[in-house]
């Protein structure tokens, strides 16, 4: 079975190194793909870019096939990545030629290149994602960002506060630390008035319901 490692932190699985331990695989305890996952600012301690991801994946020869590794990204899957990654948006899968995020500093791009290794040498790239195939998955992300840019700045399109930690947010909240006011304490609501008791008809007497 596979055998992901790395750290884990609260709401998600960030995967450092995955290898394989089938029994009887050719490929028995090779490193199939490796992935950085850390955070620049919990590095510099402090916000300092944004953190664009980047993976490196081995296929054939006994380690999945180019299409099953490019398949997940047939869904525009919502990550954390607009402006300057502080807002959820669809991934959207590219060509290098269409690399270039511009609506809201979105939707987020996903390049892919493949390269084939011999003699030592890698011999490429190939623009695996200037493809038709993904044509479906592009116009989908299109349709999210939409869906998401009409919630305005509010959550569920920006992030939730515990993630605007990572980036500008807490450099801008000390600096308008003196200009912060309090919200006053909510009216007391009002007594609702009684509404008068229903009157039954029946229970009068000289008085008949007509049908």
């Amino acid at each position: 079975m596979p055998r992901a490692r790395g750290r884990r932190a609260r709401g998600r699985h960030p995967m450092e190194r995955f290898s394989t331990d089938t029994p009887g695989s050719s490929t028995l305890g090779e490193q199939a793909e490796a992935t950085s996952t850390q955070r620049l600012s919990l590095i510099a301690g402090k916000y300092v870019g944004k953190d664009d991801r980047v993976m490196i994946v081995r296929c054939q020869s006994g380690l999945p096939s180019i299409g099953e590794a490019l398949e997940p990204f047939a869904l525009a899957y919502t990550v954390g990545g607009s402006m300057r990654g502080s807002h959820h948006a669809p991934l959207m899968p590219v060509s290098t030629a269409q690399a270039h995020p511009s609506r809201f500093d979105g939707p987020p791009r996903v390049v892919c290149l493949g390269f084939q290794i011999t003699g030592g040498r890698l011999i490429g790239p190939r623009d695996m994602f200037d493809d038709p195939a993904f044509d479906r998955a592009r116009a989908q992300a299109n349709e999210v960002m939409d869906y998401l840019r009409r919630h305005g700045p509010f959550e569920p399109h920006r992030l939730g506060l515990d993630e605007l930690e990572y980036t500008t947010m807490p450099a801008l909240e000390d600096r308008l630390a003196d200009r912060w006011q309090a919200l006053p304490a909510p009216a007391a609501p009002a007594e609702t008035a009684r509404r008068p008791a229903a009157i039954d008809l029946r229970a009068r007497p000289g008085r008949q319901l007509r049908s």
